[in-house]
């Protein structure tokens, strides 16, 4: 894609409608700097409209209404017309961000149409009410949509925080307001059009692409039943503080600084691929799931050390439109200069650079970061204990088991982590003493079918699998009439 792509119109509740203000949006692409797409900047007022249309689609709309077989039908549409789509759907998440191909085809494409399934799966077997023995009688215990959900998503992985969204959120009966990052509104409006082709009803869906004054506008908003959000732990923080003066539902999935403890009889065959998978090559280390910590035990530290160090510094660090490239570059200059920052202050804090530490050469144009790799990192660094949000890895020592596990938990995050050992039943015995909500035996995986959210200052609720799809119920319960001549 060379030509800017453009919208000029705001899609509210299924229709494409004129902005309210003249402000837009400006895309730049993280390989050239050059601006890549333009969009309308929605304002207060375009939320009122489509808070509106949304309540009004809610409260008296078709959607609510329809029988579980029938929404599955539509969101089906959605799903299969994303799986005929998702290279098309690729593209446009890398020229946005800087996502390398291979990710943006697996990690963000795929990945949604693969959330659209599970989601697909779990209502389909979802129990809409049921029936009890109360102590004073029968109840039925009913399960009935949330309302209005404003969705927030981030810039990093769009389509799959869309996905993690609207998906549960459409297949309980809610209406949705998407609020895409302003890095990355280009895939929702894609979207938006591709989900009326679908057949949604009128005011079901509406796209806003803004910043964080409409975001706090529309979170703050008393016509909104639940906010979704995923971000950084300030954001979320802010959101359930506006959320709360409405007593407005949150479900929030923020920032990580997870774990990967190499057990002392672990296979480095099997546990470098993996850590590099889940860091570097994890979006560019763009990822609230990345093992940005990496314990091993002291007495085989410079041999893990040496082979990391190898492995990083022969990662492929370039164009993310090349399928060969592993690193891309980070979404914006604010980022690239955070993780230079961060490089800085680990190296003043005592830390080792064992490889990277700067902008690769001959990349000057284009946000780029060397993976970096640092050795001697204490738990009580900066660089360990805040999420840098790029290719920075830390490794740090431990003694045994039990200071590998304390190190583990010692943070202020628990949202992903991984264990390495031969001992696959001993792995797994470390994997349960760690606070996170995902962890990985020998391996790094999201699984989608599994609840994904976090511990702490990760988040609140769960996502993905039938947890996700509960998120966006009420439960009612119903006191029946006790039966005759009892």
């Amino acid at each position: 894609m060379t030509d800017i792509v453009e919208h000029h119109r705001l899609f509210i509740g299924g229709t494409w409608v004129e902005p309210t203000g003249s402000d837009t949006i400006d895309i730049v692409s993280p390989v050239t700097e050059q601006i890549v797409g333009r969009v309308p900047h929605a304002t207060p007022a375009d939320v009122d409209r489509a808070v509106a249309v949304a309540r009004e689609a809610f409260d008296h709309g078709p959607w609510p209404r329809m029988t579980r077989a029938e929404r599955i039908e539509v969101v089906t549409r959605i799903k299969d017309a994303l799986a005929a789509r998702h290279q098309e759907l690729a593209e446009l998440v890398t020229l946005q961000n800087g996502s390398p191909m291979l990710f943006s085809v697996r990690g963000q494409a795929l990945s949604a149409v693969g959330v659209f399934g599970v989601a697909l799966a779990a209502a389909a077997g979802f129990i809409e009410e049921d029936e009890r023995q109360g102590t004073g009688g029968p109840v039925l215990v009913r399960r009935e949509p949330v309302g209005v959900v404003a969705a927030i998503t981030p810039w990093n992985v769009p389509q799959l925080t869309i996905a993690g969204k609207l998906a549960p959120a459409l297949l309980a009966g809610c209406t949705v307001i998407l609020k895409p990052s302003p890095e990355t509104p280009l895939d929702a409006l894609w979207l938006a059009e591709l989900c009326a082709g679908a057949g949604l009803p009128e005011g079901v869906l509406s796209v806003l692409p803004a910043g964080r004054e409409t975001g706090g506008y529309l979170v703050s908003h008393p016509g909104i039943d639940k906010v979704a959000f995923t971000g950084s732990v300030g954001a979320g923080k802010s959101i359930m503080a506006a959320a709360a003066q409405n007593l407005t539902r949150v479900s929030l999935e923020l920032g990580g600084k997870s774990a990967a403890i190499l057990l002392d009889d672990a296979d480095l065959a099997v546990a470098v691929p993996a850590i590099v998978g889940g860091t570097c090559a994890a979006n560019s280390g763009q990822a609230c799931v990345a093992l940005t910590r990496v314990l091993v035990p002291s007495s085989r530290y410079d041999e893990i050390a040496a082979v990391l160090t190898s492995a990083f510094a022969n990662l492929k660090v370039g164009d993310p439109a090349d399928p060969t490239t592993v690193v891309g570059p980070m979404v914006t200059q604010q980022q690239q200069e955070r993780n230079l920052d961060y490089i800085r202050i680990g190296q003043e804090e005592g830390a080792k650079v064992l490889t990277g530490g700067g902008v690769p050469d001959g990349l000057s144009t284009g946000w780029y970061v060397e993976p970096t790799l640092f050795g001697d990192v204490t738990n009580d660094m900066r660089i360990a204990r805040e999420e840098i949000f790029g290719p920075v890895v830390c490794l740090i020592r431990y003694e045994d088991e039990d200071e590998a596990v304390a190190i583990a938990n010692d943070s202020e995050f628990g949202l992903s982590g991984a264990v390495f050992g031969a001992d696959g039943e001993r792995a797994t015995a470390v994997a349960r003493r760690v606070r996170t909500g995902t962890i990985t035996v020998n391996g790094f995986r999201l699984d989608l079918a599994a609840p994904f959210g976090g511990y702490k200052n990760s988040g609140i609720g769960r996502e993905f699998g039938p947890e996700g799809l509960a998120a966006y119920f009420e439960y009612k319960t119903v006191n029946l009439p006790a039966p005759a001549g009892s």
